[in-house]
């Protein structure tokens, strides 16, 4: 989440004037990818989607420079090299940051589709629902920000322009001027659906062994309402790892989803109802079962994992809504049991902290508990000291450290300042071996 410094850091790796136009010239996709990740999570679609798609921009760039090099490869008689090029062609959007690119960009798509931006008007009639002091300060704080983001820009632009005239070699460059940084234009599309299309065809072309792409595929297509190309996904699911959470709640939400439509009238209807009743005894889980009881026998062949529990909970709540505290105890009941590896240094707990994150915004969001999310947060935050998502006891000399070093020298960070002393954290307030330190200027490298 913080940005910020992520940016003033890669600063001092590019060459002076804008690090974004720096960093996409030098094709630094990793960067690309965690700041949009970042910005996906902050819900700042239009930056996300600006990331997202630079990557995939490179990945264009490449199939386009290959082309120069056909004539130079015959021409110079390097042919093995020119086969291998051909061959580097096959599976270069089969890379792994153009997957992370392409599945970033369709989530960002799905998002705009369930939450569009809305119109001025449509801003402008809730806005009139307000009371008129309300109103009067939301219109003030609007104006404020418009006028930081205005004075930001120029800003921005006059540094850009002062750095782009004049180099260290004394030559005067002219640096392309992005008509828009913050993707506000990208997220303005009529049919985020169908651009998500675009990119699900690249990835189930070029990753189709890859799980989150029939995830995406799965999720996709329900919100077209392409019922076949859905249970497609589902059974490539099901093909790829049936006992993975994510294809086990795909199964349940599918067919949860048929059973509640209502008869089929029309032809194609019809037709698409047989098809699957012709498809469904091929579907090993689901014979002679309802869903209820495949998603029991579910929560017994795999209760002792953690993200197992949390899709069958998930599930039993969709099925039976009466069920909702019964489905929050199966969460609540996991142990975090000790790891079979080495524990060489130390027992190793099972639980990841991403699957823990998971499990509280499936609380917060799904269940829609905040008392029993505070709970499983306190609970996490044991586990993963370290947490800042958690806010575990052990982060906060990391986030105030990094927080006052911010502050204090946005570009050198604590070189600049050595007296940072962090005096206002009270002594002993942390568990474990971590001190507090009095003075950063004495921690060196040995």
């Amino acid at each position: 989440m913080k940005v910020g410094l992520a940016e003033k850091t890669a600063v001092l790796f590019t060459k002076d004037g804008d690090q974004h136009n720096n960093l996409h010239d030098m094709q630094c996709m990793w960067y690309e990818l965690a700041s949009g990740e970042s910005y996906y999570r902050q819900g700042d679609l239009g930056r996300a989607l600006k990331n997202f798609l630079a990557v995939e921009k490179h990945y264009a760039d490449m199939t386009e420079d290959q082309f120069d090099f056909h004539s130079y490869c015959l021409r110079k008689m390097t042919l093995r090299a020119y086969v291998s090029m051909l061959k580097f062609q096959d599976r270069l959007h089969a890379h792994e940051y153009f997957h992370k690119a392409a599945a970033g960009a369709i989530r960002c798509y799905m998002k705009l589709h369930d939450s569009p931006a809305k119109s001025s008007t449509e801003e402008n009639d809730e806005m009139s629902k307000l009371p008129p002091a309300q109103r009067k300060k939301l219109r003030q704080k609007q104006k404020k920000a418009e006028a930081r983001a205005k004075r930001e820009a120029e800003e921005k632009h006059e540094d850009e322009t002062a750095s782009s005239n004049s180099s260290k070699s004394g030559k005067k460059h002219s640096r392309p001027v992005d008509p828009d940084p913050h993707g506000e234009k990208l997220i303005q599309i009529e049919d985020p659906l169908a651009e998500a299309t675009k990119y699900l065809k690249l990835l189930q072309n070029n990753s189709s062994d890859s799980l989150e792409t029939h995830i995406l595929s799965f999720e996709l297509n329900m919100r077209k309402q392409k019922v076949l190309l859905a249970f497609q996904a589902v059974k490539q699911l099901i093909k790829l790892d049936e006992n993975n959470p994510d294809s086990h709640r795909c199964l349940i939400k599918f067919f949860h989803k048929i059973n509640s439509l209502p008869a089929p009238l029309t032809d194609s209807e019809k037709l698409i109802w047989n098809v699957l009743e012709a498809e469904r005894p091929d579907i090993r889980q689901l014979h002679g079962r309802s869903l209820i009881e495949v998603n029991r026998s579910f929560l017994e062949k795999h209760n002792a994992s953690l993200t197992h529990r949390a899709a069958a909970a998930e599930m039993m709540y969709l099925l039976e809504p009466d069920k909702k505290m019964e489905s929050i105890k199966l969460i609540e009941d996991s142990t975090n049991n000790t790891s079979s590896g080495d524990n060489a240094l130390g027992p190793v707990k099972e639980w990841q902290i991403q699957d823990c994150i998971d499990v509280h915004k499936l609380l917060e969001k799904v269940f829609g508990d905040q008392d029993v999310a505070n709970r499983w947060k306190a609970r996490c935050a044991e586990y993963f000291p370290y947490s800042t998502y958690f806010e575990g006891i052990k982060s906060a000399i990391a986030a105030y450290a990094v927080d006052r070093s911010l502050d204090s020298s946005p570009e050198n960070g604590l070189a600049s300042n050595p007296q940072l002393r962090l005096k206002e954290i009270e002594p002993g307030t942390l568990n474990g071996t971590l001190h507090i330190v009095d003075d950063l200027s004495s921690l060196s490298i040995r």
